[in-house]
Parts: structure tokens; sequence; C-alpha cells
């Protein structure tokens, strides 16, 4: 047997983790070419199958891929830890966090209080993925991931804990007089979101008191956001965000006991890191310090 490239067990674990040549490469920042090359290598190394193509494209790992995978995730954990030992002096934490949650929250919310958390950890480079889709944390298309409902899915290797809840209230543009808000129309959410808490009360409050609708249907709460902001109605927003940009006004609008809670989600494989740690404990300390205000 050739002598094994250990660089080159990354490229199947990228498949594992992309399911496409096209999936790997862009995790691995390569072209479709490259992954296929070094995939061909490593299969020359073990002299073995290690995937199989499927009927819609998508990359299968034989059981022998499967196994070298699963070997080659607990190297990378351990590669990990030896980095972060020898990078870090004292909580002088290294390394790339990807974090992920809902546009409002990664723009609204962590973005602008960024400046503390790097200050604190210079050698800490931090990724904001705003996105409404839950992403997969197993496949490390994210690190950590802040989320506003208990997630139904991602195995015994996803920790998730609740940190706080979000708490709505309605809100429209300082442009509008109160007795102009009383008479402006509901910003509501479109068909696939109306299972939301917050879209569930627009549309009660709307038909019981014979309100009307605006004509635009929103698909997250950054969007109700920005059309508040632009006048065309109101709706229910976050009070820790919305209260503190000017241009908005709360208003008292029924029975807003409304709120979503709050989960913060990491990978167990990675649950060790420092820089994982500190990153966690800081969006927590956000959480806690904005409630209680």
């Amino acid at each position: 047997m050739q002598a094994l490239n250990w660089n080159d067990l990354r490229y199947l674990l990228a498949i594992k983790r992309g399911r496409t040549l096209s999936g790997a490469a862009r995790l691995l920042d390569v072209d479709d070419t490259t992954v296929s090359r070094r995939l061909g290598v490593l299969r020359s190394v073990l002299e073995d199958e290690l995937c199989r193509r499927q009927r819609d494209g998508s990359l299968l790992l034989t059981e022998m891929g499967l196994a070298v995978a699963s070997h080659t995730e607990a190297m990378e954990r351990e590669a990990d830890l030896i980095g972060e030992l020898l990078g870090s002096e004292g909580e002088d934490y290294t390394g790339t966090v990807r974090i992920t949650s809902v546009p409002l929250l990664v723009n609204r919310w962590l973005a602008p209080r960024m400046n503390h958390l790097l200050h604190a950890h210079p050698k800490l480079q931090i990724e904001l993925l705003p996105d409404s889709r839950d992403f997969d944390l197993n496949l490390r298309e994210a690190d950590i991931a802040v989320r506003l409902a208990r997630p139904v899915a991602g195995g015994s290797d996803t920790l998730l804990r609740r940190i706080g809840s979000l708490q709505f209230a309605v809100f429209a543009s300082r442009c509008y007089s109160p007795d102009e808000c009383a008479e402006l129309p509901w910003i509501g959410y479109e068909d696939n979101m109306a299972h939301l808490p917050q879209a569930r009360w627009i549309a009660k409050i709307a038909k019981r008191d014979q309100s009307q609708l605006v004509g635009l249907r929103v698909h997250d709460v950054e969007t109700a956001m920005e059309a508040v902001l632009a006048g065309i109605g109101k709706s229910l927003l976050p009070t820790m965000i919305a209260k503190d940009i000017r241009p908005l006004q709360r208003l008292s609008v029924g029975s807003q006991d409304i709120s979503r809670e709050v989960w913060l989600l990491t990978h167990r494989s990675q649950h060790a890191y420092g820089r994982i740690k500190v990153v966690t404990e800081w969006i927590e300390s956000l959480m806690k310090s904005d409630q209680s205000q």
C-alpha cells in the first residue's frame, strides 16, 4: 500500500458533509476537479471504493468510506484541540467561529455588538451567517446556531440549551401620530410562515377587529421591520431590538403577550474548544443583559 497523505482525508470528509463534488468543493474553497482528483488518489492508496454516485448526483459513502471518515473526524477534533493549545496563551483564543441565526438577530443584535468580543479576543475570526434556514451543525455549515424555537432535528450530537426568550410588541413608524397609527394596516406573513406565533397573533387580531391587512406579505421579521420603518404599516417586532431604533414607536394594541424561545446550539465534537466556549458565553451574556433592561 502506498503512503497515505493525511491531507487527502479532508476531501473524503468534505464529501460526507457536502454530499456532492460541488458541495465538498465549497466547504474546502477549491474547485470540483480538485476534489475529484484528490478523492481518486485516496481511492488508489486505500485500494477500495470510498463513495458511490447516486441517481440524483449525490455521493454516498461506502462502508469503508464511512469508517475512514469517522476516524478522520476524530483526527480533526484532535488537530483542532492541538491547534488551540499551541495558539492560545491564557484566554487569548484563536481560530474561526461561524455563527448563524435569522437575519434580524445577526444584523440588528449580534453584528452591532461584535466589537466588544473582537477587542477582548483579537485573534478570533468571526463569520456571521444571516439566514432563516437551519444550517446543519453536523455538516459543519456553522459552529454555533441561535434559533427561535426548540430544534426538532439535529440528533444526539447537537447540544442545545434555552438561553432566553424574545418578547414581541406592536411597532409603527414615528412619522405617524397616535391617531394615524390606529388606522394603519397590519403587515402580515406569507402562507409558508403563517405558523409563526407573531403571524398567528396578527391574523387573529386583524380578523377580530376587522382591521385591514396591507397588500405586502413578508417571510421573516427583519423584512417586517423594514416595511414598518418604510411606513407601510404596523407589525409585531422584537422589543429588545425595536425599542432602540429611534424611527420606531411602540403601540398599545390588545394583549401582546407574544414571545419566541431563543435556543443556542453547538456540536458535541466542538463543545470543548475554547473559542466556541468564549463565543457561546458572550452570546448568553448579551441575551441576559438585554432581557434585564
